[in-house]
C-alpha cells in the first residue's frame, strides 16, 4: 500500500484510471505500477557424467612355452630351419630373425630386445630338440647296420671320405656328446641372435 493509499487520496494511473490499493497493473492501459522484484533462483545443479571406462584389449602374452601362439610360430620356423641344415650358422641366425618377424606380424605386439631374445632361445632349443632326435636315429642306424667296418666295406667307393671321417664321430660317445653340447651352443646362441636383431628391426615398427 503506497502513502496516498494510506492517507485516503486514491492512486491513479498516468491514463487517469483510478488503481486499487497495491496495483501492480493498470486495469485499463496495462502499464505497470512498480518494479517487480524477481527473486534470483539458483541455477540447475550441473550433474557431472562420470568417465566411461576404457576397456583397452588385452596385450599378447610375452613369448614362452606356454604361450601357444609363440609355441607354434618357434616350432614352424625350427623345422624349416632344420631342412635348411646344409647352409650351418645361417640357418639358426635366421631361424630366430624370422620367429621374432612372424610372430610380431600374427598378434601385432611390440617386442623388446629381451622378448626377442627369449623367442630366439626358443626357437633355437626346439631346433636343437629336433637335431638331437636325428642324430639320436643316425647313431643307431649306424650301429645296427654294424659300425664303421660295415658301411667302410659297402660304400668305401660310392660316399664322401669326408662323411665316412665325420661317422667315426658315431664310434665315440665322448665325441658325440662334445658334439651335441656344441650344436646346443651354436643353435641358442646364433637363434637369441637373430632374435634380439629382429627385436630391434621389425620388433618395435
Amino acid at each position: 500500500m503506497t502513502l496516498l493509499n494510506w492517507i485516503g487520496v486514491p492512486e491513479l494511473c498516468t491514463c487517469g484510471a483510478e488503481l486499487p490499493p497495491d496495483a501492480l497493473f493498470c486495469h485499463k492501459c496495462g502499464k505497470p505500477q512498480r518494479d517487480l522484484v524477481v527473486p534470483d533462483t539458483p541455477p540447475p545443479p550441473a550433474y557431472l557424467v562420470p568417465p566411461q571406462p576404457v576397456f583397452a584389449p588385452p596385450a599378447p602374452a610375452a613369448p614362452g612355452f606356454r604361450n601357444p601362439v609363440a609355441m607354434k610360430i618357434a616350432l614352424l620356423v625350427a623345422v624349416f630351419a632344420t631342412l635348411l641344415s646344409f647352409i650351418p650358422y645361417l640357418n639358426w641366425l635366421a631361424a630366430g630373425f624370422f620367429a621374432v618377424f612372424f610372430y610380431r606380424r600374427r598378434t601385432g605386439a611390440l617386442l623388446t630386445m629381451e622378448s626377442g631374445v627369449r623367442l630366439g632361445w626358443m626357437t633355437g632349443v626346439l631346433m636343437f630338440g629336433i637335431l638331437a632326435v636325428l642324430l639320436s636315429f643316425s647313431i643307431v642306424f649306424f650301429h645296427v647296420a654294424g659300425g664303421m667296418a660295415a658301411i667302410q666295406s659297402q660304400f668305401q667307393n660310392a660316399v664322401d671320405p669326408r662323411f665316412l671321417e665325420a661317422l667315426k664321430l658315431f664310434e665315440n660317445g665322448r665325441e658325440v656328446f662334445l658334439l651335441m653340447i656344441q650344436l646346443f651352443v651354436f643353435t641358442t646362441l646364433l637363434s637369441m641372435a637373430g632374435g634380439a636383431l629382429a627385436a630391434k628391426t621389425v620388433g618395435r615398427s
